[in-house]
């Protein structure tokens, strides 16, 4: 029987990292209520939170030397059916502990899975066109912003911070199931020789091309997360948004995104992926240097800003990871992409730890310092071009037979 078309398998990618992000993003603006009910302190909240990216880093480096060893359908479903139960024991956690364990859970499972999901991407859409793949599985994260977070306050707060957690588990079990039915086992042809696979492990290691590509992704995550954790609060507090609108910030620029990544991914198979990946980070930084340096702003132009931001920062990692599914020969993908998610995890990790020591809270509630995170992220932005000009395509299309 002939499978689902290809749109429909992106969709259905696009549908396990939407639980992935829901689930990582939805924490943060739960703290207050967390902290309140379970008696968690500030600095053991800020353990939790950062449990979920440094056991994904951990995980996904211990995995990378052996995750191209294995049917990738198959590895997916193991690790997404331990992200599900991850997720369900978050919503049966009672203390700071069981939460803190349970947080690491999903990231261990999450983050294999979701280096997986890039894996898949360039394994089932051919290069010409893998920037518009790419661009409709990260429409996950607009639909997560603008979707997944709001309705999960909305539930927390309607009813007990466990319900979307609750709600997150049923998703992704329903989503286990539309992959096992329907995601192609891997295309391999012949059996994958160990020995071969650690050869082709350590020439990974070796490749200059996919060092400066996982330092391209450092520099962008930097610049990304330099201010993303004390976004909503500098808004609130220094911009002068209205805290019961602070779910506006994700809808609007959820929205926006939802429209403009798909778009972006086109843009990139059609002018270039470096090209449109410039013009992003360009654009990212103006809006950045407009959110960080100015004072207190009509809610409306608050808005439109954090729209930019959503549509620029965000819509800079469409032609980005399609960059970095090119940069390796497609054997080595799996291992590069499980490399990826390490990098991004561990950076992610550590920016928003410096970033934390940087910031200070004013007499009167205000942020102090931001505008210093950011030139840091100008910084690391200008520096992501430079270095994304110096990443090499490995991966070329396979040429037609002559006749």
């Amino acid at each position: 029987m002939k499978g689902p078309p290809e749109r429909w398998l992106l969709v259905l990618l696009a549908a396990v990292q939407f639980t992935h992000i829901m689930d990582f993003m939805v924490m943060m603006p739960l703290g207050p209520q967390l902290m309140r009910e379970l008696q968690i302190s500030p600095e053991s909240f800020s353990h939790i939170v950062a449990a979920y990216s440094v056991s994904a880093g951990v995980i996904g480096l211990l995995a990378a030397p052996f995750i191209d060893r294995f049917d990738r359908k198959k590895l997916l479903l193991m690790t997404y059916a331990g992200f599900v139960l991850g997720t369900l024991a978050v919503a049966m956690s009672h203390t700071a502990g069981s939460l803190l364990v349970s947080r690491a859970i999903c990231g261990c499972f999450g983050g294999v899975s979701g280096s997986l999901v890039l894996a898949l991407v360039g394994d089932i859409i051919p290069p010409e066109r893998r920037a518009s793949g790419m661009g409709i599985v990260m429409t996950a994260f607009a639909v997560a912003a603008a979707v997944g977070v709001p309705v999960g306050l909305f539930l927390a707060q309607r009813f007990v911070w466990e319900t979307p957690f609750f709600l997150l588990a049923g998703l992704s079990s329903a989503t286990w199931l539309l992959i096992w039915k329907w995601l192609p086992a891997n295309r391999r042809t012949t059996p994958v020789d160990p020995a071969m696979q650690r050869a082709a492990f350590l020439s990974l290691m070796r490749d200059a091309n996919a060092g400066r590509a996982l330092l391209f992704m450092a520099a962008l995550i930097l610049g990304h997360f330099a201010i993303i954790p004390f976004l909503a609060p500098y808004l609130v507090n220094n911009a002068g948004l209205d805290e019961k609108h602070l779910f506006l910030i994700y809808l609007v620029g959820g929205v926006c995104t939802v429209v403009t990544s798909p778009l972006v991914g086109r843009m990139a198979d059609r002018l270039g992926r470096f090209r449109v990946f410039a013009f992003m980070a360009t654009a990212a930084s103006i809006v950045t240097l407009l959110i960080t340096h100015g004072g207190r702003k009509p809610e409306w132009e608050t808005l439109v800003l954090a729209a930019g931001f959503f549509v620029f920062a965000s819509g800079r990692f469409v032609p980005a990871q399609a960059m970095m599914s090119l940069a390796v020969n497609s054997s080595q993908r799996g291992a590069f992409m499980s490399l990826t998610s390490c990098t991004r995890d561990f950076v992610a990790g550590a920016s928003a730890g410096v970033v934390g020591l940087i910031v200070k809270e004013a007499p009167d509630g205000s942020l102090l310092h931001v505008n210093w995170l950011g030139w840091i992220a100008i910084t690391a932005a200008a520096l992501s071009v430079w270095l994304a000009s110096r990443v090499l395509v490995k991966d070329q299309p396979i040429a037609a037979p002559s006749p």
